[in-house]
């Protein structure tokens, strides 16, 4: 794939490189927290990065895709074609870096000690239920990035990148809030909300209930009329 210059936009969309790994790391703590930097929430940011891309970059960096804008990187897509591959690697995963904040504990801050807590006692329940068999992803973008044509950009890569791989259907979990980062555009691109949970460790940060929803897409039945994406609206 070559990278696409974004008309007007002065934007990139490429295949993740590993020299972009520490950038995508950072860019992961830097809009952990509702957008903002995670730090309030959890102070560790090596095992915070740790858990939510390590997969992506070291198992399936082919399935990467990058935003940049004069080379300094705005956003990311990290996705898997492998599910099972992953659901292995995540619960080893667990294993791994539930040790290591088991030795760090006693050395965080009250804040991060109750998002443990929260992770222990809340989270397997509050997480909505998604599909096990089919691809998925997980996308991040810096405010600058956040505009509709980068992000439909970045999404019909990957969903084409999917679908030359022969996978037919893609889900996600996507944060809303406040009336942000809702499911209305992704709705507008043919996904299905499949359902949604509140995210219960965000209430003593803000007034404003958090939600996580489930989104799932058909592609080989969307491709079918010529598009991996409905026209815009």
């Amino acid at each position: 794939m070559e990278s696409r210059v974004l008309e007007g936009k002065g934007f990139q969309v490429r295949r993740y490189h590993g020299s972009d790994r520490d950038s995508v790391r950072a860019l992961c703590c830097e809009t952990g927290f509702l957008g903002n930097a995670i730090d309030p929430v959890f102070e560790d940011r090596e095992i915070f990065a740790d858990f939510l891309t390590d997969y992506y970059l070291k198992h399936e960096p082919d399935s990467a895709f990058v935003v940049t804008r004069e080379s300094s990187l705005q956003g990311y897509l990290l996705g898997s074609r492998y599910p099972l591959r992953h659901q292995f690697h995540s619960l080893f995963q667990n294993f791994i870096y539930g040790g290591k904040i088991l030795r760090r504990y006693f050395g965080y801050g009250p804040e991060s000690r109750e998002y443990i807590h929260w992770l222990i006692s809340r989270a397997w329940r509050e997480v909505p239920a998604a599909p096990r068999a089919i691809g998925h992803f997980h996308i991040n973008l810096l405010p600058a990035a956040k505009s509709v044509v980068v992000c439909r950009q970045l999404l019909e890569t990957y969903l084409n990148h999917l679908y030359n791989h022969g996978v037919k259907r893609v889900h996600a979990q996507m944060v809303t809030f406040d009336g942000r980062r809702g499911s209305k555009l992704f709705e507008r691109y043919g996904f299905k909300v499949m359902n949604q949970s509140e995210i219960t460790k965000y209430r003593r940060f803000t007034v404003q209930p958090v939600y996580l929803c489930t989104i799932v897409k058909n592609l080989e039945k969307q491709k079918q009329s010529g598009r991996l994406l409905y026209p815009l609206r």
